[in-house]
């Protein structure tokens, strides 16, 4: 009886692959953002690698990586990963081999490091410090395997943990136009939250926004504690793209091992907009406002991978860039009735220099009741009484009209409005624990008037 020893199982297999015939096709067109292939059949979700070897212009010894996101009897099409520079009808596409699918980093030697879209790093300390690499697709926890959201999450900014609680495990929406504060807004989160581990997708941003927002807004001590997904707007839609999807797989697999961690995207439009041009690329109907209905089912699956699960829980903070400050645009309206709550930024407060710029009265989580006391939901109600009174009453304040007396929450918010002022006004660099949060908001309601 022979005996084989175990390694050389494992040369006889690489042996094997080594030796097995090269699928290798052509590119037959390129037309836009696609490139349609014939001579191979990979699946959806397959990458392959167009231009390298024997093409007819200088793409360079690796080629251009591509993804299969349609298939036809004639072929396949693809979207690039990079850009398509030098590459032409004829050239080489070499498969993927097999539908083994991309595989994303984790583990936490990447706390502190900024990777691209594809995870390779890109901030200039070296490889990555992996423990392992798990495939890109994960299916979403069913809705009988998620634990139920039961408590707090502290985000370390004192009119979202006070007036617009959010539990662990809860997916959040940012709403504002451009220019309102939005990333700085996320900043503040990502160095006062109590969340185990932040992962911070910067999906479309401008190229000089990333290290302005690493240095400045998130600093090394919200790096530290941080893993940062860039991809920038001048990049392919694809790697855009799988930008989101890869920031929340790395999330996923830190849930997996039962650790609370914050997921925060900028922008969930441009993970929107990036779509539409791959659906429309590859040749779907444009649907609402020209968005394609693949946009929208997209959405929905990348937002119910957050979330909770028996082990750990993602909550996700979603920033959504309004179209023309248009809060009921088809982006905005779809992305508001998947999550569980939404924080409204107000251009007006932002030119009034009022930071953060979050109108109270039009952000609501869905989960608040469950996650506070009848204390704190008694104090919350009084300061929201106080903020409705007075806009209600705003128009007659202003020119002048209104007369004391004639309603006492107008008065209490007229009285102690800069006391109001002090508490939702927040300084970038202030961090400010739940705890002293309802401290202030308590001592605040008893000198409007006590509870409601």
């Amino acid at each position: 009886m022979t005996l084989t020893r175990p390694d050389s199982t494992d040369r006889l297999a690489r042996a094997l692959a080594a030796a097995r015939p090269e699928r290798v096709g052509v590119v037959s067109s390129i037309v836009g953002l696609s490139v349609d292939v014939r001579g191979l059949n990979d699946a959806i979700g397959d990458l392959v690698v167009i231009g390298g070897p024997g093409s007819q212009a200088g793409t360079g010894a690796g080629g251009v990586d591509a993804e299969v996101v349609a298939t036809t009897p004639d072929g396949m099409r693809c979207m690039p990963l990079a850009r398509l520079t030098g590459i032409r009808v004829g050239d080489p596409v070499r498969g993927g081999g097999g539908g083994t699918g991309f595989l994303v980093p984790t583990g936490s030697g990447l706390l502190g490091r900024v990777i691209d879209g594809l995870g390779r790093p890109i901030d200039g300390k070296g490889p990555l410090v992996a423990a392992q690499r798990v495939p890109l697709d994960h299916a979403s926890p069913s809705a009988m395997a998620r634990s139920r959201i039961q408590s707090p999450l502290q985000l370390g900014v004192r009119v979202l943990d006070t007036l617009t609680t959010v539990g662990k495990g809860q997916r959040m929406g940012l709403f504002a136009g451009s220019g309102v504060g939005k990333s700085s807004l996320l900043s503040m989160i990502a160095r006062g939250t109590d969340a185990e581990v932040s992962v911070i997708a910067l999906v479309g941003e401008r190229g000089r926004e990333v290290r302005e927002f690493l240095e400045d807004d998130l600093g090394a001590e919200g790096l530290a504690r941080s893993i940062v997904v860039v991809s920038t707007s001048d990049e392919p839609a694809m790697m855009r793209l799988r930008a989101a999807f890869v920031a929340t797989r790395i999330a996923e697999s830190f849930r997996d091992r039962g650790a609370d961690v914050m997921l925060m995207m900028d922008s969930l439009t441009r993970v929107a907009m990036a779509q539409r041009e791959i659906g429309l690329s590859v040749g779907e109907p444009p649907a609402t406002r020209g968005y394609p209905p693949s946009t929208f089912s997209l959405l929905a699956r990348l937002l119910e991978r957050a979330g909770t699960d028996q082990s750990g829980s993602i909550t996700g903070i979603y920033t959504v860039l309004v179209d023309g400050d248009d809060h009921n645009e088809p982006i905005a309206d779809a992305a508001r009735s998947i999550l569980d709550g939404h924080v409204v930024l107000d251009r007006k407060l932002a030119v009034l220099g009022h930071f953060p710029s979050v109108d109270a009265l039009a952000s609501i989580s869905r989960v608040a009741s469950r996650v506070t006391t009848p204390e704190q939901a008694a104090v919350a109600g009084t300061l929201r009484a106080v903020l409705a009174a007075r806009r209600a009453a705003q128009d007659l304040l202003d020119v002048g009209a209104y007369r004391r007396g004639t309603n006492p929450l107008v008065d209490a918010a007229v009285e102690h409005d800069a006391a109001i002022t002090a508490f939702l006004q927040q300084r970038m660099d202030e961090h400010t624990p739940a705890a002293e949060a309802w401290d202030r908001l308590a001592a605040l309601a008893r000198l409007l008037g006590g509870a409601r």
